[in-house]
Order: C-alpha cells, then sequence, then structure tokens
C-alpha cells in the first residue's frame, strides 16, 4: 500500500475506534459492541448486538451519537477551512482561528441571540455567522496584501486585530444581553458540543459535505497556485476569482460549525499541516487526510472534554487551544528560521 492509502486508511479506522468508545463511555457505560453493533444496524447491517431499548438505546441516539456525529463534521469542516486558508494565503501559518474569521463568526452568532433574530428560521445563526465571518476574512486578505503578495506578518498581526475587534463586541454584547444571552456568548467564546442535537447535525452536515466536494473541485487549481501566482496565471488559472472563490468557502465552512459549536481553534492549523508533512502537498489527498485527521482531533478532543474530569464537561476550545498554542509557536519559529527572519 502507499503511503496515502496507508494514512486514510489508519485515519478512517482509528476515526471508527474513537467513535465506538466515545459511544460506550460516560455516566451511563455501554459495552461496546453494541454500540457498534447499533451503528451497523442503523446502515442496514444486521451484525453484532444491540442495546437494549431503554436507558442505554436513549443515551446513545439521543444524547451521545447526535454529539460524536457532530463533532466528526465539524472537525471535517474546520480542518478542510484551514487547509484552503493555507493553500490560498500561501504559508502554513493562515488558519481561521487565527487569522479572526471564526471570531468574527462568533459575534455573528451572538448579536443574533442578544437582538433576537429568527428570519431564517434554524439558519438565521449560520446564516449571520456566515456573513460577519465572511466579512472578517476579507479585512485580514486586503489588509494583507501588498504589491500582489500576501505578507505573512501583515496576516498575522492583522488576524490579531481583528480578533481584538471581535472580542470587544462579544463583550459589548455580553455586557447588554439578558442572563441567558450571557451564557450563551460565553458558551461561543469556550466553545463545546455540549447539549447537540439532530437537528443541528442536520444543518451542518449539507453545509460542510457541499464544501469539502467544492475543496476537492478546486483542488487541480489550488496546486497550480501553489507553483506562484505568475505561474498559475500563464496556466490559465483565475488567480483573483480562485481566492475569492475560496475565502467564501473558508467563511461558509467556519461560520457554519461555529454557529453550533462556538469558537473551537487550531484544528485548522494543526491537522493540514500534519497531514502536509506526512503525503505531500498535492491537495486532493491532503483535502481527504485533513478531513478525516480533522474529525479524529474533534472527537477525540470532545471525549477527553467529557471523560478528565468526572461528572463534568470541559470546554472543548480549551482542550485545543492547549494542544495548538505551543504547535503554532513552533511552526511560527520554524517559519522564520526558514524566511531568515521577518526583517
Amino acid at each position: 500500500m502507499t503511503r496515502r492509502a496507508l494514512l486514510f486508511t489508519g485515519l478512517a479506522a482509528a476515526l471508527v475506534i474513537v467513535v465506538v468508545f466515545s459511544g460506550a463511555t460516560g455516566q451511563l457505560s455501554i459495552p461496546p459492541g453494541q454500540v457498534l453493533g447499533s451503528l451497523l444496524h442503523a446502515v442496514g447491517l444486521d451484525i453484532g448486538p444491540l442495546p437494549a431499548l431503554g436507558q442505554g438505546h436513549e443515551a446513545l441516539w439521543s444524547i451521545r451519537f447526535p454529539r460524536i456525529a457532530l463533532a466528526v463534521v465539524v472537525g471535517a469542516a474546520l480542518s478542510v477551512s484551514g487547509m484552503l486558508m493555507q493553500a490560498i494565503f500561501g504559508n502554513p501559518l493562515a488558519d481561521p482561528g487565527v487569522v479572526g474569521v471564526s471570531a468574527g463568526a462568533a459575534v455573528g452568532a451572538a448579536a443574533t441571540i442578544v437582538l433576537g433574530w429568527s428570519f431564517a428560521g434554524d439558519w438565521t445563526i449560520a446564516l449571520t455567522a456566515f456573513t460577519a465571518g465572511l466579512l472578517s476574512t476579507f479585512v485580514v486578505y486586503g489588509a494583507a496584501r501588498a504589491g500582489g503578495k500576501t505578507e505573512v506578518v501583515t496576516l498575522v498581526l492583522t488576524g490579531v486585530a481583528v480578533t481584538a475587534v471581535a472580542g470587544a463586541g462579544l463583550a459589548f454584547l455580553l455586557f447588554f444581553g439578558d442572563s441567558q444571552a450571557r451564557e450563551a456568548i460565553v458558551f461561543w467564546q469556550l466553545g463545546s458540543l455540549n447539549g447537540a442535537l439532530w437537528r443541528d447535525v442536520w444543518v451542518v452536515l449539507p453545509v460542510a459535505l457541499l464544501g469539502i466536494v467544492a475543496a476537492l473541485a478546486l483542488s487541480r487549481r489550488l496546486d497550480l497556485l501553489s507553483l506562484g501566482e505568475r505561474s498559475a496565471r500563464h496556466l490559465g488559472v483565475n488567480v483573483e476569482l480562485l481566492r475569492v472563490v475560496t475565502i467564501v468557502l473558508v467563511a461558509l465552512l467556519v461560520a457554519v460549525a461555529v454557529a453550533f459549536t462556538g469558537i473551537i481553534a487550531f484544528v485548522g492549523l494543526v491537522v493540514p499541516h500534519l497531514m502536509r508533512m506526512i503525503i505531500g502537498p498535492a491537495h486532493l489527498p491532503l483535502t481527504i487526510a485533513s478531513a478525516l485527521g480533522g474529525a479524529l482531533l474533534l472527537s477525540t478532543a470532545d471525549l477527553a472534554a467529557r471523560t478528565i474530569v468526572p461528572y463534568a464537561d470541559l470546554p472543548i476550545g480549551m482542550l485545543t487551544a492547549l494542544v495548538g498554542g505551543p504547535f503554532f509557536f513552533w511552526l511560527l519559529r520554524r517559519t522564520r528560521a526558514r524566511s531568515g527572519g521577518w526583517a
């Protein structure tokens, strides 16, 4: 088997193991065999034992499986969005959280909660988060462009500024919101999958699938862009159109994730970079690997959030930041060393 096939198989197998173990773990313990059997029966395969109807069945299908499914879908969406940002900005430091996209989307979601908007039903929060995330993305992109190039330092610093402004916006909404709105805004700031419902999954899933399929369709053009803007133009790529379409795609993926889970940082930074180190820069396999890796990382982080402290649910954004923060610091120093300094 090739390295790519081994990686895809390993990630898929690890994801299945984490999903089964996560379904089996909780205040009500359920044998892993019954969890796996329940999943197989759900897809039409009469294999394995089933949990008895009652508490076990209800715990799986009403509480645990919606949360696990949301972790898988959101993890894949965030990871692919990070891969896309690194491709269009041409550097490994780009990430929806680092450049302020997640924070901007969270402001849109928080404003919807405080102001009580419901003009698009269940899609209202996702729509306002998308709009705010798209706006912050274009601000960062516009500020980081100079002389036809994207400057790494300006990218990171503009992202810091946008995140700070978004944080001020969240604080403003926190101050003027009622107690229920305040709790919800704190939820957006910390990130959590607690209380996930199937309804949330059915909203996020089609958008995430659309984004991942679009990323696969753009992979060839992104490969050409990695050769340099001038070379890509000579090979027939409309570079600016590709950037704009990809930015909209990133905002869509991030916004729909943030709308239901809050800010979960560094998934889009860590996973694509690790996958690129393993299988190389080709964007078609990289998209698949990033989706599987992101789903695995967030599912594992959510399992840790539920089990590290007994009878408590830790903020998942805190756990991903504990892993991603040091990784970002190492990546920043590595990029700086390769560039011979920022001066």
